[in-house]
């Protein structure tokens, strides 16, 4: 991996995270913590994140947290319309997990009106959107907490759902391709959703057309881990055929 793309890989965990220590970027990218430094500094340079003592972090992270905001707001028109799409596909008496992320956010807001829903989740701000509804029953998750994601994460969160069986799973990703399956920025993140897909008898991914044909650095699994894909309608066409040969069903918003 050349330099920049390694930088480029390091902002995005970072970015996912909210901090990296060099130790933890040493091992995952095999490279010396000397390499690691000199990464961070150049990243800090172009004034991206703020170094600390032993790793760095997101420049952004406590004015998030204090206004209870998502690092990710990209695409906020395409994630509404699939909030929509997917809200479709709930109803009265389903239990369902939704997984933390600005468009499975969306999905929570169009869910208002259902009764007798059970709801799982990692993610602190759904709760708070839908947890005073009658008729909804919102369990969350332990865990580390994850500021750019408004989310719960690591072992912690994972074992949570050992002994929970679901209808549906909304799951978010980070990138999918034929070749690396499901990917995200963070290690931390796959058991969760691991854990997650395990507890569901259907899997729904909940992704914007730009997150098609990307990859980031950590593989969760092949795409038979999903029953469906909900998405917007400006995918490329050669994407939705892949993907179809591949048993995977589309939904469009």
């Amino acid at each position: 991996m050349l330099a920049n793309q390694r930088r480029e890989k390091i902002l995005e965990l970072i970015t996912e995270d909210g901090t990296a220590r060099v130790t933890e970027l040493s091992k995952i990218f095999k490279v010396s913590e000397v390499t690691i430094r000199q990464d961070l500094d150049k990243l800090e340079q172009d004034g991206l994140i703020s170094r600390e003592y032993g790793g760095a972090y997101l420049k952004s992270l406590s004015h998030q947290v204090q206004s209870f905001s998502f690092q990710h707001r990209e695409n906020m028109d395409k994630k509404a319309r699939i909030g929509q799409k997917a809200a479709e596909y709930i109803h009265d008496g389903d239990t369902i997990i939704i997984d933390s992320g600005s468009t499975t956010t969306e999905i929570a807001k169009n869910i208002l009106d259902r009764k007798n829903l059970t709801i799982v989740t990692n993610a602190i701000n759904i709760p708070f959107i839908i947890g005073g509804q009658p008729g909804i029953t919102v369990l969350l998750t332990s865990g580390e907490f994850k500021a750019p994601t408004l989310s719960l994460t690591g072992q912690k969160a994972a074992e949570f759902f050992e002994n929970v069986n679901v209808d549906k799973l909304f799951l978010a990703t980070a990138g999918v391709t034929l070749r690396a399956g499901l990917t995200y920025p963070s290690l931390s993140d796959l058991p969760v959703k691991k854990a997650m897909i395990e507890a569901a008898s259907t899997v729904y991914l909940v992704a914007d057309s730009t997150k098609l044909g990307k990859q980031a650095l950590a593989s969760l699994g092949a795409l038979s881990l999903i029953h469906y894909i909900i998405t917007n309608d400006d995918i490329k066409p050669e994407y939705r055929t892949e993907f179809s040969k591949h048993g995977i069903e589309f939904i469009i918003a």
